[in-house]
């Protein structure tokens, strides 16, 4: 998961309990989860956007690159 191994992560879990505190730290980690997985659905949805394109593109051609309505 991005080259972070868990020495990483735990002194990054570390730092920000102390410069966040234990209060709002549960709350920060939930929005940032959130901005992620919408973030990925939003990946996604591109990338099923380029392949339909590409089906459509496909579709288009007779196999050989020509046209077939043209």
């Amino acid at each position: 998961m991005f080259g972070i191994g868990t020495q990483e992560l735990l002194v990054i879990f570390i730092i920000a309990l102390i410069v966040l505190g234990p209060k709002k730290l549960p709350g920060i980690a939930r929005a940032i989860g959130k901005a992620v997985s919408q973030f990925r659905r939003a990946m996604n949805g591109m990338d099923d956007d380029a392949d339909e394109k590409e089906r459509e593109k496909k579709d288009d051609t007779d196999g050989n690159g020509k046209a077939l309505n043209g």
